[in-house]
């Protein structure tokens, strides 16, 4: 009795485990669960296609608009150069007597202003003008005093007229000494009276030190140079025109710098002169353009390629934009429109040529669409974030 007992317990436990089985059947390990699930998942969204901020924004980034345009693009000329310095706002610092240096107060790089001290120059002789210069100023008071002395006496007739003349021409001559001995110290950009045998150079401008030949302890000619400054809030550059170029450039051109430091930004401005000695090795001559160092990134030296207006494209208008319009989101570029209701709306665009701050719009945008030109990266911002509550 109790064997048979046994096997039906065991039957129904096996009934059971095959229902578990069939109820619940096991998943392919290569397939996790987390993974199904994921599938099933709505996609991830992507950036928004409009944004809206606040009037306080769009005037605090200083959001400007401009209307797409049809326009012929302009034909340029390239021209190889690079960035130099303009000769009236450079400056050398030398010191104008020999001496020996015992302070230097300037670095490589220290932005200066004028009439700055950089250094100071021991000078033995200097104690030695100066007391020249107090014994030549004293000896002709008295000179003085005594001629309008001799001269009172002379009308009584008391001393000839001969003494009171040699008493106004010795004083005279002692006060031209006295003279010339001030004019050298004030040449020396010190005054009559100091202490000590010191000499003070001070910045001729305000600047930027590019270069430092300095020591303390360091002798120093009067042709030596220690400091050079230069004023960089503008620069020049100077580009290169050949020969067979030079009937299609002209002054006042407007022109575009593209640097090799800086490949993506450009440089406004226009051609202001152009050489009058072609090089007699290369065949070239000088083509000036004045850049505005804005963000104070152009570095003397620099060299780039100068693309100066010489006429238009007289085939067709095309649909372009500023080049400041063009922002790159997730590797493409965009641009952005105002619409009707105030919001910006994100416009991804085909690009064609692009010429003197213009880029072609092959697709992507209408005509006559307002156009974010001035503060697009603030805009740029606000849709990476998704969120105008970090805009407001």
């Amino acid at each position: 009795m109790r064997p048979s007992l046994l096997l039906l317990a065991a039957l129904s436990l096996a009934a059971c485990d095959r229902k578990k089985s069939d109820a619940a059947p096991n998943v392919d390990a290569a397939t996790p669960a987390a993974s199904a699930e994921h599938k099933d998942e709505p996609e991830h969204e992507g950036l928004p296609r409009r944004v809206k901020l606040s009037d306080k924004v769009v005037a605090d980034a200083g959001i400007k608009l401009a209307p797409a345009t049809k326009e012929l693009l302009a034909i340029t000329l390239a021209l190889p150069g690079e960035v130099s310095v303009d000769p009236d706002k450079n400056a050398r610092v030398a010191s104008p007597v020999p001496g020996r240096l015992s302070q230097v107060l300037f670095k490589e790089g220290s932005a200066v202003q004028k009439g700055a001290v950089l250094a100071r120059v021991r000078i033995p002789d200097l104690a030695k003008l100066r007391a020249a210069h107090a014994a030549a100023s004293t000896k002709a008071a008295t000179a003085r005093v005594n001629a309008t002395r001799l001269q009172e006496l002379s009308q009584k007739g008391l001393a000839s007229n001969q003494e009171a003349l040699g008493a106004r021409s010795e004083a005279e001559a002692l006060e031209a000494e006295a003279r010339a001995l001030d004019q050298q110290l004030r040449t020396l950009g010190l005054g009559a009276t100091g202490d000590g045998s010191e000499l003070t150079l001070r910045a001729p401008i305000s600047g930027v030190v590019i270069s430092r030949a300095a020591v303390v302890g360091q002798p120093l000619t009067a042709d030596e140079t220690i400091a050079d400054i230069a004023d960089l809030s503008e620069v020049w550059f100077l580009g290169r025109v050949f020969e067979k170029d030079l009937d299609e450039i002209h002054v006042g051109a407007r022109t575009e710098v593209q640097l090799n430091a800086f490949p993506k930004r450009r440089f406004d401005g226009t051609v202001e002169y152009i050489g009058r000695q072609i090089d007699p090795i290369a065949r070239t001559v000088t083509a000036r353009v004045r850049l505005t160092n804005q963000d104070d990134v152009l570095r003397l030296g620099l060299f780039g390629i100068a693309h100066v207006a010489i006429g238009t494209d007289a085939t067709a208008p095309v649909l372009v934009v500023p080049r400041t319009a063009i922002v790159e989101i997730s590797g493409k570029p965009v641009v952005f429109v105002r619409q009707p209701d105030g919001d910006f709306e994100l416009h991804e665009v085909l690009l064609g040529q692009s010429n003197l701050g213009k880029v072609q719009v092959l697709s992507g945008l209408r005509e006559g669409e307002a156009v974010v030109v001035d503060g697009a990266f603030t805009v740029k911002s606000a849709v990476l974030r998704g969120s105008l509550a970090e805009e407001d």
